[in-house]
C-alpha cells in the first residue's frame, strides 16, 4: 500500500472533513499485521513511544493521525476537537497557527485524504484539550507538564488552558451581547451589564471587584476561574437570546432581563452543585496565564533546537 504526502495552503476544515481524513489514516493502519499495529501504535502512551514519533522536514513535527492513537482515540470526529481546540488557543496567544498546525495532503491507497503537522507544542494544546478520562490522555498530560518545567499539576496545567479558551468565548459573548443591547435600545451599556451581575451574584460589580481585591482598570473576569468563566459565559448568550426571542426593548426593560438571567443562572448552580458563583475559588491572572503558555511555547521549541 501506498502512503504519500504534500503540502497544501492552510483553510480551515469541517469536522466531517477532519473525521473522513483522521479515519482514513487510522483504517490504513487497521488493514495492516496486528504485530505492525502494535510496533506502530502501542496500546499506552509513553513519552518514549511518543518521541520516536517525530518527524523531521524544516521543523520537528508529529503527524495528528499518529497522535490521535497513541491518545487512545477510536472517533475522529472527537480527536478532531481536540486539534481544533488548539488551533483557538495558539489564536487566542497570538501564535501563527500556521507555524505549529500545518494541514497536508496524503494519500492512502489511492484515495485523497488530510493529515496535520503538529508541532511540539501544538502536541502540548492538543493533548491538554484532549479527554482526560481517557487514560492515555492523562499519562499525555502529564508528561507533557513535566516537559514544560510546570511546577502545579497536569490537572491544573489542562485547566489554565482551557480557562484560555472560555476567556476568549466570554470576550466574544460580550461582543456580541453590546451589539444586540445597542440595537435594543440600551443607553448606558454599564448598568445593563451591572444588572446580570447583580442578578447572577446579589452584588454590583463594583462591590464583587472590592471583595475580590480585583484592579478598578482591570475586569473581574480575568480573575475568574474557568467554572465561573463558563457560569458567564451561559448567562451572557442566554441574556441575548432573551433579548431577541422576546423582542425587548428599551434601557430599563433591558436591565430587567439581564438580572433575571443573572438569578435563573445563579438557582441552577446553587441547585446542581450547591456553590453560589461569589464563592466559587478564583484564578491565577489571565494575563500571566497567557504569558506563561507562551512561555511554554518557547520551551517546546528549545527542545527541538537542542536535539539538533
Amino acid at each position: 500500500m501506498k502512503k504519500s504526502h504534500s503540502s497544501q495552503p492552510d483553510s480551515e476544515n469541517s469536522s466531517q472533513q477532519n473525521d473522513r481524513s483522521l479515519s482514513a489514516l487510522l483504517k490504513f493502519a487497521s488493514t495492516q499485521p496486528q504485530n505492525m499495529i502494535d510496533e506502530l501504535f502501542p496500546p499506552e502512551f509513553t513519552g518514549e513511544h511518543f518521541e520516536e514519533r517525530c518527524k523531521e522536514n524544516g521543523f520537528t513535527y508529529w503527524m495528528a493521525a499518529d497522535l490521535m492513537v497513541l491518545l487512545g482515540y477510536e472517533s475522529a470526529t472527537t480527536f478532531a476537537k481536540a486539534i481544533s481546540k488548539a488551533m483557538v488557543t495558539c489564536n487566542t496567544l497570538g501564535i501563527p497557527i500556521f507555524e505549529n498546525i500545518i494541514q497536508i495532503e496524503t494519500t492512502v491507497d489511492g484515495k485523497q485524504a488530510i493529515d496535520y503537522k503538529l508541532s511540539r507544542f501544538a502536541c502540548y494544546l492538543t493533548v491538554m484539550n484532549a479527554d482526560g478520562k481517557k487514560p492515555a490522555v492523562a499519562r499525555a498530560q502529564a508528561y507533557f507538564a513535566t516537559l514544560a518545567g510546570a511546577v502545579d499539576s497536569y490537572l491544573d496545567q489542562v485547566d489554565k488552558v482551557e480557562r484560555v479558551i472560555v476567556r476568549d468565548e466570554v470576550t466574544e459573548g460580550e461582543k456580541s451581547l453590546s451589539g444586540v443591547a445597542h440595537k435594543a435600545g440600551v443607553q448606558n451599556y454599564g448598568f445593563f451589564q451591572n444588572a446580570g451581575y447583580r442578578g447572577m451574584y446579589n452584588k454590583n460589580m463594583k462591590d464583587l471587584k472590592t471583595i475580590r481585591g480585583v484592579p478598578e482598570n482591570r475586569t473581574l473576569l480575568d480573575f475568574m476561574g474557568k467554572t465561573e468563566l463558563a457560569a458567564n459565559l451561559f448567562r451572557i448568550t442566554q441574556t441575548e437570546e432573551k433579548i431577541k426571542q422576546e423582542n425587548i426593548y428599551g434601557q430599563n426593560s433591558l436591565e430587567s432581563a439581564a438580572k433575571m438571567v443573572g438569578q435563573t443562572v445563579r438557582s441552577t448552580m446553587q441547585k446542581i452543585s450547591g456553590v453560589v458563583p461569589e464563592n466559587l475559588p478564583g484564578g491565577e491572572d489571565i494575563k500571566k496565564v497567557r504569558a506563561n503558555l507562551k512561555l511554554t511555547g518557547k520551551q517546546m521549541k528549545s527542545i527541538d533546537k537542542k536535539k539538533k
